[in-house]
């Protein structure tokens, strides 16, 4: 198998190389990912034999947040930023390999930056003719995750929960 890119996949020992539906019995359910974390860290502090266990997540969504709002403003200054980024990083480069030292290989290289950067960033909120006005990030979240384990040591595994949801369990760490 291969990737993408022609190398070899990488994957860790044991786990399928190609995308397969998860295995195991049902061992918990918890709302947050933070919970079935929790879950698996008290297996594994318990010497619990924690490769035979899988969080999945169920009902996935894909939420998006509106961060705030977009104007020609915010885009060129934007555009203007992260061009004079990249213009300083090519003109400490072109300083670096020149013979004399001067400032200004430096100084072209931000001016130019900044101009290059306030073009694509016009040209691409121009673009969009106003139909995206917001910034916003995206992430992946599901309605809740459950903690699956292999059948050889499965009821092990729900004896162990159980004890951490009544209380009695080793303190987390």
């Amino acid at each position: 198998m291969s990737t993408p890119f022609g190398g070899p996949a990488r994957t860790a020992p044991g786990l399928p190389n190609l995308p397969t539906p998860p295995t195991g019995w049902p061992v918990g359910s918890y709302a947050t990912y933070e919970e079935a974390q929790r879950a698996v860290d008290h297996l594994a502090d318990s010497d619990f034999p924690v490769r035979d266990v899988t969080i999945v997540g169920v009902d996935l969504m894909l939420v998006e947040r509106v961060i705030g709002r977009l104007t020609w403003g915010r885009v060129l200054m934007s555009g203007a930023a992260s061009g004079a980024w990249f213009g300083l990083f090519v003109g400490l480069l072109l300083t670096f390999f020149s013979p004399e030292a001067s400032f200004g290989p430096i100084l072209a290289g931000l001016l130019s930056g900044v101009v290059f950067g306030l073009v694509f960033a016009a040209v691409g909120y121009g673009a969009s003719r106003g139909r995206r006005d917001f910034t916003s990030a995206s992430q992946m979240v599901a309605g809740r995750y459950d903690v699956l384990c292999q059948p050889r040591n499965a009821e092990k595994a729900r004896e162990l929960l159980a004890k951490l949801a009544m209380g009695s369990g080793p303190a987390p760490s």
